[in-house]
């Protein structure tokens, strides 16, 4: 499988669980992937966040190389939310079931898109495929 395809597909999959995925998961496995005290409107605001991005990763995925920028930011924000959970979930005992949870989750799905995002187009490259 070239990089390309498999970059389309893993941005079929985060899209699809970010849409799909994050509910069920807060609901069968709590401790790993939701945060306590029960608060509904963070998870609400969660819920519509990575459900919005999912949405967009499918879309992305028909034409990953015109999606660079978003990709990347998914990719980034992925690894900087793992990082700000795992200090939380570090400094709360009731909160370390997220280090099996949810933390590694968001770290393959940042590593992934950036070992997978497509190659920056040089100048010339792009310029002749204007034309």
């Amino acid at each position: 499988m070239n990089r390309e395809r498999a970059l389309k597909a893993v941005l079929v999959v985060v899209g699809l669980i970010f849409l799909l995925g994050v509910y069920p998961s807060m609901r069968l496995w709590p401790s790993g992937w939701r945060w306590q005290p029960n608060q509904p409107e963070y998870e609400q605001m969660i819920l519509g966040v990575y459900a919005t991005l999912g949405i967009f990763l499918l879309l992305a995925s028909r034409n990953p190389s015109a999606n660079r920028s978003l990709i990347a930011f998914t990719a980034w924000s992925s690894l900087v939310h793992a990082a700000i959970m795992a200090v939380q979930a570090f400094q709360r005992a009731s909160e370390r079931g997220h280090l099996l949870g949810d933390i590694p989750a968001l770290v393959i799905v940042g590593i992934a898109l950036i070992v997978l995002a497509p190659a920056k187009q040089s100048t010339e490259r792009a310029s002749a495929a204007r034309a």
